[in-house]
């Protein structure tokens, strides 16, 4: 499936240059002078090498589709990470590099999709929101608004985010897996 430039997300897997490759990081560029632009990290599924591409509009990638296939994450096991197939019981070892930026967020039990190319697991879907807690949050300064202002915040998992003045220690939030942004309260 062909999309645009410009609709590329962190998580996509698309074809480049020969290559399959996992969006880590986008920036969203409109510069004052000429077209916009999305500025994309990304790294290589088979290689593991990284680069940064910029992609116009006009600029159209193959969105790769991949078989999915639900795994429950067991356990660490050095620089390895168990999981277990839901249906089989068969547990794959795959290392904990494969999610990025995304793997404090992982929590034991936690229901994943593994995401397969040619029957090999080449990425670790998590869900995209989980449940964290605030473990320690700065002092609000006194005079900001409420409307633009946020402070950091650290999560249980060591994850450092900015949270509305309001949120202290010992809230539970919920969080944007892989924005690694504040989404709202836990219920």
């Amino acid at each position: 499936m062909k999309i645009s430039g410009v609709d590329i997300r962190p998580g996509n897997i698309i074809e480049y240059e020969k290559g399959i490759w996992k969006v880590a990081k986008i920036q969203h560029t409109q510069p004052g002078k000429g077209g916009a632009y999305m500025q994309v990290e990304m790294k290589n599924l088979q290689d593991g090498r990284k680069t940064n591409v910029r992609f116009r509009s006009a600029d159209t990638v193959e969105k790769v589709r991949l078989d999915t296939q639900d795994y429950q994450f067991l356990y660490e096991d050095g620089e390895m990470l168990v999981f277990m197939d839901q249906d089989t019981y068969e547990q794959i070892n795959l290392p904990s590099d494969l999610l990025g930026d995304a793997r404090p967020f992982l929590q034991d039990g936690m229901q994943v999709q593994l995401e397969l190319w040619e029957e090999k697991p080449i990425s670790v879907q998590l869900p995209q929101q989980i449940e964290a807690e605030i473990v320690e949050a700065d002092a609000v300064v006194k005079g900001q608004t409420a409307s633009s202002s946020y402070k950091p915040a650290v999560l249980d998992n060591g994850v450092r985010i900015m949270v509305p003045p309001h949120i202290g220690s010992g809230t539970r939030i919920i969080v944007d897996v892989y924005e690694q942004t504040y989404v709202g309260k836990a219920s």
